[in-house]
């Protein structure tokens, strides 16, 4: 591991490989971990047993270390990496398996789940750790079972069910920047056949971010989110489960730290209307000072968000006969968003993006899953989903490139209305060929048909003018065209031009029909209860993808295809000293062809412009452990460390984040944001009661490696090697209905950044957070 971590890790491993053999005698229910049930497999069975590597985290334990998003689980499974994108987007990759892209449609390489209903989309993954039982990571391709665009993995939350007697609870947090977080729950039944379970929050935090040009502030947080879950079981053969859940986000979006001035357009126009003498501004302008709160933005800009998001689903099981379950699960989920963000760092209105998107999505599975005998389990099934997903980016451009010849132009839009229909057979079969000896197999069918209908849509008049006149001068006829001539664009219309003749076009419409079939086998071996040995192959896919871009030729708007892996994992699991001590760990080489990803392409007149790419021939190879012991009586320990080695095999020219022309050669490179190494730690300690109240103190850290933002980067575009230490002080009473708690994320107050990115004419940062410091108020009743 390199150097950067020695300073904080090595001590709290050593202090556990040096516990982990101890006993000092305690009574049964402290001494050893409770037996973790899992549905990775969509059923329950222990966590030993299941022959691929998941991470289960209890509801308590993401409460205990302060996780709310989806992509704080990088705090507990070191193959989850959390990127953040300029535009704010969330991107998560496991394995070095991820989608980088702004897109509200672009399917994720990691899927999130609630109780196996999708969240189809990244951006709608807010506020699904509300009143949570458990969560599992489920690591590499995940697409027989739990569908396509898998190939990273899979995250399955579990909510909190109703109970069959009363229960409440609520805690009150307060913290710094004002931040002030409150949630509760009530869950009992209703009737001898129904139960109920509520729960809501809300968070309300003051700005957290400092203009480093002007005396004002930016970074408030106003974000609530509530699920009703409702059981009826009506008989002992039949249950269903209605879940209503959603969240409103009112928060200002995040400004990005600006480094440096580095212009986008060929012709090097340096100026607008508005701003002459914006080149020579930005040229004088320092780059952010190294602070987590430093940052810049726009005078006179509102980055308030006004995004919204629900989701319903219903889940029947009838127990047909003591061998046969036939289950069926149906979901319907909306997005709205409305994002304003600054993507350039700059107190000037270089590049000032308005998201506007929406995402509705229908999805429903039939299955049947059964057993024959004791040595066969088995599951067939089949789904079907579908996404319309209209996506506007509203562009306020002052750079570079705003303008052709004498024309200017510093509003537009890029608009890309996707609409996606996916069909699926599945089926899965658990055979035990020994006693200790059990294949499984599984496999999937999919066909994929996606379309779409963008444009680069003018918004007051001054685009159209300037493409008008760009296209007669390609034509070889240098004048501004009127209504009726063949360049003409009216305000408001249609920018793109056609790739072969240069002329404007209506619309742009591509379509995008796939077919993939995924399949998985492993071998379990288990020759004690408490050891297990595994191999497996997967094949996973994730469908092809269109791009929410500005389409300056048609061609641009053309999809890529779909990706694959083939994975290769063999690992092992075990519970030792009467489950004192849980050891796990793989190595796994996975072999990708057509990864996707977002990269540069060159325009002649616009200079380098984003574009989606896939690259022919890479590959992943790795390796993981994990641990967990409760060494001596009160103390807990966990560690976790991946390695992955990332690779693109095959010869591919792609632009760098710089460039205005030619190509680099990525062969050899490693993938962007991905970090050889990342590990995690935490210790906690439970001290002896006192008058009924037991006091305990907790640390945990998280080290992630540098990586680079993008191929073929200058050294400007790595993310630094970082670790961050976090820590918890607090005490409840003898039943646990009571609890005191002192937190701090960050507590060493570390400056890091998540993403560096060329968009326009800057090179900007994505911060993370600051130290955060609070204390929490939790009853339960």
């Amino acid at each position: 591991m390199p150097d950067a971590s020695a300073r904080y890790l090595p001590p709290l491993v050593l202090i556990i490989a040096s516990l982990a053999v101890q006993d000092r005698g305690r009574s049964e229910e402290d001494a050893t971990m409770s037996e973790i049930i899992v549905t990775a497999q969509k059923h329950s069975e222990r966590l030993l047993d299941v022959p691929m590597s998941v991470s289960a985290i209890s509801g308590s334990a993401l409460d205990d270390h302060g996780v709310s998003a989806v992509g704080d689980l990088e705090k507990f499974v070191p193959s989850l990496s959390y990127t953040q994108t300029l535009y704010g987007a969330p991107i998560l990759t496991i394995r070095g398996m991820g989608f980088f892209d702004e897109s509200v449609g672009a399917s994720p390489a990691v899927t999130v789940y609630v109780d196996q209903s999708p969240i189809p989309f990244s951006r709608e993954t807010e506020g699904v750790a509300l009143d949570i039982e458990r969560v599992e990571v489920m690591e590499g391709p995940q697409g027989t079972l739990f569908g396509q665009n898998s190939t990273g993995g899979a995250i399955n939350y579990i909510a909190a069910k109703p109970t069959s007697h009363f229960a409440a609870g609520a805690d009150l947090g307060y913290g710094r920047f004002d931040d002030v977080n409150a949630q509760g729950f009530v869950s009992g039944p209703l009737s001898n056949t129904v139960a109920a379970r509520l729960a809501v929050a809300t968070e309300e935090r003051g700005p957290w971010q400092q203009s480093v040009s002007r005396d004002v502030q930016l970074g408030r947080k106003d974000f609530q989110t509530a699920r009703l879950l409702v059981d009826w079981t009506p008989s002992d053969a039949l249950k269903l489960e209605f879940s209503a859940s959603g969240w409103r986000d009112g928060s200002d979006t995040q400004a990005n730290q600006f480094q440096r001035y580095d212009p986008s357009a060929l012709n090097g126009y340096g100026g607008t209307p508005n701003y002459p003498n914006i080149a020579a501004n930005l040229r004088a302008t320092p780059p952010a000072p190294a602070n987590d709160r430093a940052a810049d933005w726009a005078p006179g800009f509102d980055f308030t968000r006004n995004d919204n998001f629900y989701h319903l689903s219903l889940r029947g099981d009838w127990a047909i006969d003591g061998q046969t379950t036939l289950t069926s699960l149906s979901s319907y989920s909306h997005l709205k968003l409305h994002s304003p963000v600054d993507a350039d760092g700059t107190q000037y209105p270089i590049l000032l993006i308005t998201l506007e998107g929406r995402a509705e999505t229908y999805a429903q599975e039939l299955r049947l899953d059964g057993h024959w005998g004791e040595h066969l389990r088995w599951m067939a099934g089949g789904n079907y989903q579908h996404d319309d997903v209209p996506d506007r980016q509203g562009v306020a451009n002052q750079g570079s490139n705003s303008g052709v010849g004498p024309v200017r132009f510093d509003v537009f839009s890029n608009h890309a209305h996707q609409r996606i229909e996916t069909k699926a057979g599945f089926g899965g079969a658990d055979y035990d060929l020994l006693d200790t000896l059990t294949l499984q197999t599984s496999a999937r069918y999919t066909t994929q048909d996606r379309s779409l209908d963008g444009c680069l849509v003018d918004g007051d008049g001054g685009l159209a003018s300037a493409f008008g006149y760009l296209s007669t001068i390609i034509n070889g006829d240098p004048h501004f065209p009127a209504a009726g001539d063949p360049s003409y664009i009216p305000k408001g219309g249609c920018t793109t031009f056609d790739s072969t003749t240069n002329l404007p076009v209506k619309n742009v419409h591509r379509v995008l029909d796939e077919t993939n079939t995924s399949w998985r086998a492993a071998l379990s071996w288990k020759p004690v209860t408490d050891f297990a040995v595994y191999g497996s192959i997967t094949r996973g896919y994730k469908g092809g993808s269109f791009g929410t871009i500005a389409f300056v030729r048609s061609d641009e708007a053309d999809p890529i295809k779909q990706e694959s892996v083939t994975a290769f994992e063999l690992g092992s699991k075990a519970e030792l000293l009467q489950r004192k001590l849980e050891l796990s760990g793989s190595a796994f080489l996975m072999n990708y062809t057509n990864k996707q990803l977002v990269g540069y392409i060159s325009d002649s007149f616009f200079g380098s412009l984003p574009g989606l790419v896939s690259i022919p021939k890479s590959r992943v190879t790795g390796a993981e452990a994990s641990l967990a012991a409760r060494p001596v009586d009160g103390l807990k320990l966990s560690a976790g460390v991946t390695y992955l080695h990332t690779e693109v095999l095959s010869d591919f020219g792609t632009l760098g984040p710089l460039a205005t022309s030619g190509s680099s050669d990525v062969k050899g490179e490693p993938f962007p944001n991905t970090p050889k190494w990342t590990a995690v730690a935490d210790a906690e300690y439970r001290f002896n009661p006192v008058a009924g109240w037991s006091p305990y103190a907790g640390i945990s850290t998280h080290y992630r490696d540098k990586a680079p933002s993008t191929f073929a980067e200058p050294p400007e575009f790595e993310v630094k090697a970082y670790t961050l230490l976090d820590a918890r002080l607090g005490i409840e009473n003898e039943d646990r209905s009571w609890r005191f708690e002192l937190w701090g994320s960050n507590i060493t107050n570390v400056y890091y950044w998540r993403h560096v990115d060329h968009q326009l004419d800057t090179v900007t940062r994505v911060p993370g957070m600051p130290a955060t410091y609070g204390a929490t108020l939790s009853a339960r009743f």
